[in-house]
């Protein structure tokens, strides 16, 4: 019997570029552990990566699609008239990999967020049209080209909110917050480029912080922080990271939500280990 059956979880991903294949090792790990999410809400690569898991993708295989297809090399090509890189390649990226084509066809309840440029406020996408609303997720603000939906325009959710916590908090019991930023203190700011960064960086800590507090379990592998926005090379280690990090709070995960009252002995033998 797996622990879904008892408890309804839902588990946010926050953006992050490269960092984000974090989520990818997090999500295995739980699933070791009989530990599966019913619903998934995401920013950035967070909505990528939760979106081939909501479309039915197990943990390994999304790794290997995304090792597959070079994130580094789609991000860097394709300079848009504008001036920004187009979204043309993610789009094809989702075509070949994703099955469903709506929110309603998926596996899994899903949840992206895209920030409105001309509203100035972020929001929740989860009917209709799945492409649009994820392209919009990750398109990183200036770097690339803005999504039109709906005649308005939306970039990167990460912008407003970067941890899209909300729309889980209505329909699950337990909610799983996964954080790839590093927000602690910074020196080695020199260069023009990491003074754009981190500033970037400060404001979008801005819409995690109070976001993690209303998470009931948060997961942070910091050693993932070392890793730059486009890391893609270094997928492997950075799924590790993510599966370590996720194996030594698993105790406490289970303490907390009060999962060993349920967990059932059942799952060993299906190769689902027990943690002692």
């Amino acid at each position: 019997m797996e622990l879904s059956n008892k408890i309804r979880l839902g588990i946010a991903l926050s953006g992050g570029g490269a960092r984000g294949i974090a989520h990818i090792g997090v999500l295995a790990a739980l699933e070791n552990y009989g530990i599966y999410p019913q619903a998934v809400s995401g920013t950035s690569m967070g909505a990528i990566i939760g979106l081939l898991y909501a479309d039915g993708k197990k943990p390994k295989e999304i790794l290997e699609i995304i090792k597959r297809y070079k994130f580094a090399s789609i991000m860097g090509l394709n300079i848009a008239r504008t001036g920004f890189i187009k979204t043309k390649r993610i789009e094809s990226f989702i075509d070949e990999n994703v099955v469903a084509k709506t929110f309603e066809e998926l596996k899994l309840e899903y949840h992206v967020s895209a920030t409105n440029l001309n509203e100035g406020a972020y929001r929740i996408f989860n009917t209709g049209e799945l492409k649009r609303p994820v392209l919009a997720s990750a398109s990183i603000p200036v770097l690339f080209q803005p999504v039109d939906i709906d005649g308005d325009l939306y970039v990167d959710g990460g912008l407003l909110n970067n941890l899209p916590i909300e729309p889980i908090k209505k329909s699950c019991d337990k909610i799983i917050g996964v954080h790839v930023n590093r927000n602690g203190r910074k020196d080695d700011i020199k260069s023009m480029k990491s003074v754009g960064d981190r500033c970037f960086r400060i404001a979008i800590w801005q819409t995690v912080r109070e976001r993690l507090k209303e998470c009931d379990f948060v997961i942070e592998p910091i050693k993932v922080y070392d890793f730059s926005t486009f890391s893609f090379d270094k997928a492997d280690q950075l799924f590790e990271h993510g599966y370590n990090s996720t194996e030594k709070s698993i105790l406490q995960l289970f303490e907390q939500f009060d999962l060993d009252k349920i967990y059932q002995k059942s799952n060993e033998m299906n190769g689902i280990r027990t943690y002692k």
